[in-house]
């Protein structure tokens, strides 16, 4: 197998790759973003999972077509590490119990700030742990659903316990398949694209640019034969004869990507049959597809109209 051309490969990279950028305090989300699109040259770029100004961590911003995969990031969990200021003294027993009644589903109002409507409405808590205790501050660790406000977890464990508190501080550690360990800077980004400038060296973009498909990466798995891929491309749903293997187990209703053989992002969309029920079947549909990333024509057209 020939090595790829050092230019495709970084034409590659920059037309769907995706940066998991560790976002500093003081700029927003749409700032980093946007520093990172005009640093790269890029025509588009998004993030997901919007932080305030003053959070850090974990943020994937995606790049030109990848873009259009950044609504995968809604169906995986996140991680944080944040302290909760207490505004009046209260032992740590207490505390610890509380907050251990706020796992499970609760009940959210979106702050005032928040660019959604303020409608009640639920989200998950999967772990609530208290790490440390000084004073009237209490750092934590939490891991959510999408789309969970940490602020307002904050505000609503002051309010149980009966002295009121607000979150003080707050990293995210982990969003979906991106995890802090494996983040960049924006400085980290920027001198990858100068080596890659100066020296036409393209190792160094390689490391802090993943492939699109790395915001998949938490998704159940459904490879797809290469007679289908270009009818879920014109939006047609995957049908059980389309199916190559599958990857990974789900029930119905989950949410899942779809691959081609080579590993190249399809499209994610809702099981309509568990995965058992795929491999007992040889008709009727399998996932109903909800968002396309590959255009149309990539692979031949094997169907009929």
């Amino acid at each position: 197998m020939s090595e790829e051309d050092p230019a495709e490969e970084v034409e590659r990279l920059l037309g769907s790759g995706v940066i998991n950028v560790d976002k500093p305090q003081g700029p927003t989300s749409h700032q980093v973003s946007a520093w990172a699109r005009k640093m790269l040259d890029a025509e588009r770029a998004g993030h997901g999972g919007t932080l305030d100004p003053r959070v850090t961590g974990v943020l994937p911003i995606a790049l030109n077509r990848a873009t259009k995969a950044l609504g995968a990031l809604l169906y995986g969990d996140k991680e944080y590490v944040g302290v909760l200021h207490l505004h009046q003294d209260v032992k740590e027993e207490r505390v610890r119990g509380v907050m251990k009644d706020f796992v499970g589903e609760i009940y959210q109002v979106p702050p005032v700030r928040a660019a959604v409507k303020r409608r009640r409405r639920t989200r998950w808590i999967y772990e609530l742990e208290p790490l440390e205790f000084q004073g009237r501050n209490a750092l934590f660790r939490v891991r959510s659903e999408s789309g969970t406000y940490i602020r307002t977890l904050c505000v609503d464990i002051g309010e149980a316990l009966g002295v009121g508190a607000h979150m003080a501080d707050l990293r995210r550690t982990r969003s979906a398949g991106f995890s802090e360990d494996e983040s960049v800077t924006l400085q980290d980004v920027l001198d990858a694209y100068v080596f890659w400038k100066e020296d036409r060296d393209p190792s160094h973009l390689r490391e802090v640019i993943l492939p699109m498909e790395s915001l998949l990466s938490h998704l159940a798995r459904v490879t797809v034969k290469d007679s289908a891929v270009d009818a879920l491309c014109h939006g047609a749903d995957l049908a059980v004869p389309g199916v190559s293997r599958l990857d990974s187990t789900f029930v119905s209703g989950d949410v899942v990507a779809m691959f081609t053989r080579k590993g190249e992002g399809i499209a994610i969309g809702k099981a309509r049959l568990k995965s058992s029920k795929i491999v007992e079947k040889d008709r009727g549909v399998a996932v109903n597809v909800q968002r396309v990333f590959m255009s149309p024509g990539t692979y031949p057209k094997m169907w009929k109209s």
